[in-house]
């Protein structure tokens, strides 16, 4: 529970500097992964506890509890409540701000919920898949789908069955080829990404 305020703290302290600064979210965000990473790491070196935590580096979906399966489940069920009801001017908000803000929607409202739903599901599922590769699940889906999609919504739904796709494959071949979970299914992820680049290729010639 300290890890999900933890991240709730940093998702929100992220958001505050992107609104306050000119760089793009990509650099905020790598900035601030790339701190969080290296701080969670020298704490467990200087504890003495760095290799109980090795883990979190690749992922152990063998180390899941029931309680962060139910979290994980609490938190499917807002993060599909928030789409429902907030996804137009979730839409609007992301692709202008300024006219989001002239409809009277509140961006930072909307914006510091979506990055705090961002964060706890990246929390409770980091055990699953690791630091090193959850970076990597929350663009692969997503970037496949937009090769191959041209509206918002299919975007969307495409992007969500990549990931479902991705994930049990990924969970059934790393069972039969004995490869971590974590690596297999962003291996499976980046093939569909690559797959979906060479089909829109095609597409345009």
């Amino acid at each position: 529970m300290s890890m999900i305020f933890f991240a709730i703290v940093f998702a929100l302290l992220l958001n505050f500097v992107k609104n306050k600064t000119s760089y793009g979210a990509d650099t905020i965000i790598s900035v601030f992964s790339s701190i969080a990473i290296a701080l969670g790491l020298a704490m467990l070196a200087q504890s003495g506890n760095f290799n109980k935590y090795s883990s979190y580096l690749v992922g152990d979906i063998l180390s899941i509890t029931n309680i962060e399966i139910i979290y994980l489940f609490i938190a499917f069920i807002a993060v599909a409540a928030f789409w429902y009801f907030t996804f137009n001017k979730l839409n609007v908000t992301s692709i202008n701000s300024t006219l989001a803000k002239s409809r009277g929607i509140n961006t930072k409202l909307i914006d510091n919920i979506f990055v705090v739903l961002i964060a706890i599901i990246v929390m409770i599922s980091i055990r699953w898949i690791g630091i090193l590769l959850i970076n990597s699940l929350l663009i692969l889906p997503a970037a496949s789908s937009r090769n191959i999609t041209n509206n918002m919504r299919s975007y969307h739904l495409i992007s969500v069955i990549f990931s479902l796709f991705s994930g049990i494959a990924g969970l059934i071949l790393s069972y039969y080829l004995n490869i971590p979970t974590g690596p297999m299914i962003v291996l499976i992820s980046g093939a569909i990404y690559f797959i979906t680049f060479g089909l829109k290729k095609l597409v345009k010639e």
